[in-house]
């Protein structure tokens, strides 16, 4: 993986960000860029590591998965031990330690109800090393914020990237055995081609690739590209556990989920009911954001900021990391 990216680097990585299959002629276009220097830069990328596509399923068009966000004091000493097992699990989608390194974040998609108390009354019971936890339903996740781009791309680059859905729509059809294996495929390589999706599901590279814009533009599955963030010179990340006024809970989830500090934005059930991911540039550029965006906002009643001191997994694939 790299250690430094350049500013033109960068620049292509945001796009692939906000639009994680856009062509190569594509990014050149938005970028001022030759469609040879987009490939002679970004392949590099994906083959070493720095960039990884993928994709995660929206637990919302499938009834038996359960999203939850499980905040998991643990005794420190053990910490990464207890989350190189959570790596482990494949119903794991983001692992992060928090705080002063004696608290984890993870967030799971858990296979019914059953997997669910199995975690809640078997599992962590059974492990030594935590001490307690919370667990957070996910109610509502927030698809603006998806389009996170460091600000490294102006609003009208952004844009013309394609049209951000500001609301989940509902979908067409049920999940067909096609959908998920495109969704599976997806998952290992978020770039595989027309081809060898269509190869994987049993159709033609056309039906694949009119079943993946039906899918993505009905919020079924979200595309995703993995990249370390503090390579785009966003060196603060932190969770923001927040408590609205019911009244306000939509209005200020979806203020925030624009701003473009914001990566993840989440309405939950819990001691919260608002979970924010941030990430800004340093810690003073944090500070700014609590005062300055979170304050003068109406119906916030308390928030609980946790710094992110290292991530083990994040959008279903594990981070280099030493349990």
């Amino acid at each position: 993986m790299r250690q430094e990216l350049d500013d033109t680097d960068r620049r292509i990585i945001a796009v692939l960000l906000a639009s994680p299959r856009a062509s190569w002629r594509e990014i050149g276009t938005r970028l001022g860029l030759s469609e040879r220097t987009v490939v002679r830069r970004a392949t590099p990328l994906y083959a070493d590591g720095t960039l990884r596509a993928t994709a995660v399923p929206n637990p919302l068009y499938f009834p038996q998965l359960i999203p939850m966000a499980l905040r998991i004091r643990c005794r420190p000493s053990k910490i990464r031990q207890v989350a190189g097992a959570l790596v482990r699990r494949t119903d794991t989608v983001w692992v992060d330690i928090l705080g002063v390194g004696d608290e984890l974040s993870a967030v799971f998609f858990l296979d019914g109800a059953e997997a669910r108390n199995n975690l809640l009354l078997r599992d962590l019971p059974a492990t030594d090393a935590v001490d307690s936890w919370t667990a957070h339903t996910l109610l509502r996740v927030f698809p603006t914020a998806f389009r996170w781009t460091a600000g490294l791309l102006s609003a009208d680059e952004i844009a013309g990237l394609g049209p951000i859905v500001p609301r989940l729509p509902t979908a067409p059809t049920p999940i067909s055995r096609i959908d998920t294996a495109l969704i599976e495929a997806l998952a290992k390589d978020g770039r595989a081609t027309y081809t060898d999706l269509g190869q994987r599901a049993g159709i033609t590279a056309l039906t694949a690739r009119r079943r993946l814009d039906a899918l993505t533009r009905c919020l079924v599955l979200r595309l995703a590209t993995e990249v370390d963030l503090a390579l785009l010179g966003a060196h603060s990340e932190a969770l923001l556990w927040i408590s609205v006024q019911p009244s306000s809970l939509d209005q200020t989830a979806s203020a925030l989920s624009t701003h473009p500090q914001v990566r993840f934005a989440a309405a939950t059930t819990g001691p919260a009911n608002l979970l924010i991911a941030v990430a800004a540039t340093d810690l003073d550029a944090l500070y700014t954001f609590l005062t300055t965006t979170l304050g003068p906002l109406n119906g916030i009643t308390s928030i609980d900021t946790t710094p992110l001191l290292a991530t083990a997994k994040r959008t279903g694939l594990p981070r280099p990391f030493k349990a």
